[in-house]
């Protein structure tokens, strides 16, 4: 932005009360609902894609390297299957091999918000990916790998790309890399960006202008709100000086609290100082390394004609899909895809201390990252993967949050994970109140951060993992004046 002077302004004061004024209007009303859900049900239509598991030998374009074993694609481009080793000492287990997804390239993920009446929209696509488990969900202005957006695959031009790629005329108010599944993905990164604009923009099809409200109100709804979006949406600066002073007076409950949580001005259980030390103590002490290997190399991995699995049936699976699409750059391609043995927990335990909402987060390790430690969720896991593990080897709070009362749950909503490289991978996101407390010695990896302290975090790559981040975007979307939303099914 520039003042009247000329001069570049560095930050705008007022930009965190103008997206947390959107976010706390009222809930939707019935007639954005309706058009909503028309104008999704009518890309849904246009949209249609079928996806037909086939051999991994049997994709067009990809074959398995006769040297490493390693799955790749003739181009040389989008991403290959290949072997990590991984040692951690001291760890549940101490080495592993496994499969795991290289895509070195980083891509966009972009959306871009304007102002309508003094009120924020956010302009949605309407998008399949092959792995979502029900067709059309809604993702961002622009999502696209490098390979994708450089017209590798020889595909249409990707709508909208010019406004992440030349920001010159235009606010930037979110632009950092952000990782993703460290699990599953080796040091993959994503260029999170939100774009605001004052000209006019031609919606194209299965694009819309969607109020802030309603898509946190969507994010309450099973797979609607992809991951992409879910990632992004989390960037929104909430935090800010003023923004108790948004709260009707004498407005005491969880979503005040909330709101607090949101404020530089509330304090928190710990100084920002004495977090960032802690996640830098926590990335000195990770006595672990990951080391790609040929995928002819990894252990106790079965291949077969149906794809790439381990022993166990636990963990995860390489799957090979036929795509068929309309709607999209490229209307028939193959892929490789990872397959979850079942679905993940995502869930932040949340305190309440001196009237500011606090989440207990946790310095989680991860193969794929760039820094060995980034702040995860409070549990995050696949459940089905602890079925039958010792009590002593159980993660710490799974049970507290597989059994909470459910008067305890202040949200809890399944959603899709990244589409265009898992297959029917889903996770439920859940937030759980606690009065607990929490000895530091006891659980030296967690510790209570404010959301202000977590937005400011996530300013900066590698500090909030993917999966935090889609709870930070749904914490937000508890804003709302009526937080406890009503269920209603979008299709």
């Amino acid at each position: 932005m520039t003042d009247v002077s000329g001069l570049v302004r560095t930050s705008d004061v007022t930009l965190p009360i103008r997206i947390a004024g959107a976010a706390l209007a009222a809930s939707p009303r019935l007639e954005q609902i309706a058009e909503f859900d028309k104008w999704f049900a009518d890309s849904a239509a246009r949209n249609l894609t079928t996806v037909t598991p086939v051999p991994l030998e049997e994709l067009a374009g990809w074959s398995f390297d006769e040297r490493t074993g390693n799955l790749a694609h003739e181009s040389g481009k989008f991403f290959t299957v290949e072997g990590l080793d991984v040692r951690q000492p001291g760890g549940r287990v101490p080495h592993w091999t496994q499969p795991i997804i290289n895509q070195p390239e980083i891509g966009i993920l972009g959306i871009l918000v304007k102002d309508f009446g003094g009120v924020l929209h956010c302009l949605m696509q309407a998008k399949v990916e092959p792995g979502n488990c029900n067709g059309v969900q809604i993702s961002p202005t622009v999502q696209a790998t490098r390979s994708n957006y450089t017209r590798v695959h020889r595909g249409k031009p990707v709508p909208y790309l010019a406004y992440f790629t030349d920001t010159a005329r235009h606010r930037v108010i979110a632009d950092v890399l952000q990782s993703e599944q460290g699990s599953w993905f080796y040091q993959k990164r994503n260029r999170n960006m939100i774009v605001e604009v004052r000209e006019d923009v031609e919606v194209l099809e299965d694009f819309a202008w969607v109020p802030l409200n309603l898509v946190h109100w969507l994010l309450s709804h099973e797979n609607v709100v992809n991951m992409d979006a879910r990632t992004v949406l989390s960037c929104l600066p909430f935090s800010g000086m003023d923004l108790v002073g948004l709260l009707p007076s004498g407005d005491d409950d969880f979503r005040a609290s909330l709101v607090r949580s949101c404020s530089e001005l509330s304090g928190s259980r710990h100084g920002t100082d004495t977090i960032l030390s802690w996640i830098t103590e926590a990335r000195a002490r990770a006595d672990t390394s990951a080391s790609r290997i040929p995928l002819r190399d990894v252990r106790r991995w079965v291949r077969s004609p149906t794809g790439i699995a381990h022993e166990t049936g636990l963990y995860f699976g390489i799957m090979g899909v036929d795509v068929h699409a309309s709607g999209r750059e490229v209307a028939r391609w193959s892929q490789p895809m990872l397959r979850p043995s079942g679905d993940s927990l995502a869930a932040f335990l949340v305190r309440r201390i001196d009237g500011v909402l606090h989440v207990l987060a946790n310095a989680r390790v991860e193969p794929g990252y760039f820094d060995a430690v980034e702040l995860a969720p409070t549990v995050q896991c696949t459940v089905g993967n602890y079925a039958d593990v010792p009590p002593a080897d159980r993660l710490p709070f799974l049970d507290e949050v597989l059994t909470a009362d459910p008067s305890r749950i202040r949200f809890d909503a399944t959603h899709s994970e990244e589409g265009g490289r898992f297959y029917h991978a889903r996770t439920r996101y859940v937030v759980v109140e606690t009065d607990a407390e929490l000895a530091p010695r006891e659980y030296p990896d967690h510790r209570w951060l404010t959301l202000n302290q977590l937005v400011g975090l996530l300013r900066h790559s590698h500090y909030v993992n993917v999966q935090a981040r889609s709870l930070v975007a749904c914490l937000h979307s508890m804003f709302g004046r009526e937080w406890q939303r009503p269920n209603v099914i979008v299709r």
